[in-house]
């Protein structure tokens, strides 16, 4: 890296959009919380407008607090949002909150398209 150069954000969320089983699938890699949450939420505001049908692939998120859940909740009333794969901490998250009850949360994202 050189002067004046600016450093890479370690806290910064990986987003990743694409197509697949005719569903459109965001795939988020990192910790999703109020400091990086900005870029996934770019991306679920414009997919749930643009895509009758969006899958999250949750997978990489290695940590999530309340601002994800808000976010899920909102992109979930802007229309037919899927959660794939959560790991453990988000998939207690969403039980303790009651969020598995009301989002569509499913293994992979072949199955989460497919509901």
């Amino acid at each position: 890296m050189s002067y004046g150069e600016a450093a890479p954000d370690p806290v910064r969320t990986t987003v990743v959009e694409y197509e697949q089983h005719g569903v459109w699938v965001v795939t988020a890699c990192g910790a999703c919380d109020l400091q990086s949450i900005a870029g996934l939420q770019e991306a679920l505001t414009t997919a749930a407008w643009k895509h009758p049908k969006v899958v999250l692939d949750a997978s990489g998120i290695t940590f999530a607090d309340s601002s994800l859940l808000n976010l899920l909740i909102m992109a979930h009333r802007a229309g037919a949002l899927r959660i794939a794969a959560p790991r453990p901490q988000l998939q207690r998250l969403l039980g303790l909150t009651g969020l598995d009850a009301v989002l569509y949360v499913r293994a992979t994202v072949e199955e989460a398209a497919a509901c």
